[in-house]
């Protein structure tokens, strides 16, 4: 019997140079949601860690640039057959991700997994 897929993220040089940089603006304390289509669409946010409240219903996937990388439990459900790869390309940020206004913007890639 094949083991389920456990749903890995990992960043791109270019998302973890963007990640150094909000830690020299904002500090260490900072976590990644990945926003589920409200709003900013389903882009991946950063926060400063005492502006996000973590929920109940949100899974941490895993950790990128050294930051907690969560998603709600529903999304994680639908998604739990995939890999996330964070990027970072030129754009405008997440209306309340630290990003915004850098000229940069996170970006989820993925790769299906089937097991």
């Amino acid at each position: 019997m094949t083991e389920a897929h456990i749903m890995t993220v990992t960043a791109t040089n270019a998302a973890l140079e963007l990640v150094a940089q909000l830690k020299t603006l904002h500090g260490a304390e900072l976590l990644f949601h990945q926003s589920g289509g409200c709003c900013d669409g389903s882009a991946p946010m950063c926060f400063a860690a005492d502006d996000y409240i973590v929920g109940d219903n949100d899974v941490l996937v895993g950790s990128i640039g050294g930051l907690p990388f969560y998603m709600n439990a529903d999304q994680y459900e639908r998604w739990r057959h995939t890999d996330l790869i964070i990027d970072a390309v030129s754009g405008i940020g997440g209306m309340f991700s630290l990003e915004n206004g850098s000229g940069m913007r996170f970006l989820t890639r993925s790769d299906v997994c089937m097991s």
